[in-house]
C-alpha cells in the first residue's frame, strides 16, 4: 500500500471529489481525519473508510475560519498523531454571474473558502512536516484557472490564485523535505458544483442545460467529463513516494483540455 501509516487531512470531504479522495487513500492504507461544513456528510464517510476496514475521523468546520483550521488540525493530531498528508479540496463555485454584477461579499466568500482556507491550513501543518523533514500538500484547482470561461470570475481567480501559492509553497519547503503540488480537474459529471454550474449557466443563458454540458464536453479532446475515481487516482500519485521528484506542479487531469 502506498500510504501505509500516513496520516492525512482532506478538505471538503463530505461528498464529490473530497469523498472520493478519503476512500482511495483509505484504501491504499491512509488514516482520514475528513472534514466539511456538514455534520452527516462527514460523519457518513468517516463511517463508510470504517466500515471498509479503514481509519477514519470526523470534524465538522469552516476552512476560511481560522480557530477551525486549528480545531480541525487538533482533531488530527489527537486521532491519529503527527499529518503527513493535506489535501486542500474544500471549495465553492459562488455565482454564475458577469463581473459588473458580482457583489463584492459573493467574492470575498468564495477568496475566503477557496484560497484563504488553503492558506491557513497550509501555514498550520508546514513547521510539523518541516521538523519532520517529510510531508506532502496537494490543493485541488481548477480548469476554470487556466481557460477563458465567463460568468465565474470570483471561482476562476481563486483557483489561480491556489496556482500560484502551490509555486510559492512549494518553492519554500523543497529544502525542507515537504512537496507542494497542485491537481486540475475538467468537468466531473458526478459532483454537486457542476450540476449547479449547469444550471446557473442554464439560469443565466436561457438555453437548455443539457446542450450547455454537450458543448462543455466538445471542448475535451476525450469527449467525456472526467470521474471522481479518475480524480482521486491522480491525487493519491501526486501524494505518494512515487511522484517524489514532483513539486510546484499543476497537473491536468481534464481530458484534454489545458495544455499548461
Amino acid at each position: 500500500m502506498e500510504l501505509s501509516g500516513q496520516i492525512a487531512i482532506i478538505t471538503g470531504g463530505g461528498r464529490g471529489i473530497g469523498r472520493a479522495i478519503a476512500r482511495k487513500f483509505a484504501a491504499d492504507g491512509a488514516a482520514i481525519l475528513v472534514t466539511a461544513r456538514s455534520h452527516n456528510e462527514v460523519q457518513q464517510v468517516a463511517a463508510e473508510i470504517q466500515k471498509a476496514g479503514g481509519r477514519a475521523s470526523a470534524v465538522v468546520a469552516d476552512v476560511s475560519n481560522a480557530a477551525d483550521c486549528e480545531r480541525v488540525v487538533r482533531a488530527a493530531h489527537d486521532a491519529f498523531g503527527m499529518v503527513h498528508i493535506l489535501v486542500n479540496n474544500a471549495g465553492m463555485l459562488g455565482p454564475v454571474q458577469s463581473v459588473e454584477k458580482l457583489q463584492p461579499r459573493e467574492w470575498d466568500e468564495v477568496m475566503a473558502v477557496n484560497l484563504r482556507g488553503p492558506f491557513l491550513l497550509s501555514r498550520l501543518m508546514l513547521p510539523e512536516m518541516y521538523q519532520r523533514r517529510s510531508g506532502s500538500i496537494l490543493n485541488i484547482v481548477s480548469i476554470a484557472a487556466k481557460a477563458a470561461f465567463p460568468l465565474n470570475a470570483a471561482y476562476a481567480a481563486s483557483k489561480a490564485g491556489l496556482m500560484g501559492l502551490t509555486r510559492t509553497l512549494a518553492a519554500e519547503a523543497a529544502r525542507k523535505g515537504v512537496r507542494v503540488n497542485a491537481l486540475s480537474p475538467g468537468p466531473v459529471s458526478e459532483t454537486g458544483m457542476l450540476e449547479d454550474l449547469g444550471q446557473g449557466l442554464s439560469e443565466y443563458l436561457q438555453t437548455d442545460k443539457d446542450k450547455i454540458s454537450a458543448r462543455m464536453f466538445e471542448g475535451i479532446l476525450q469527449g467525456r467529463p472526467q470521474t471522481m475515481d479518475e480524480i482521486a487516482s491522480a491525487a493519491l500519485f501526486l501524494v505518494s513516494d512515487q511522484a517524489s521528484a514532483i513539486t510546484g506542479q499543476t497537473l491536468n487531469v481534464d481530458g484534454g483540455m489545458a495544455f499548461y
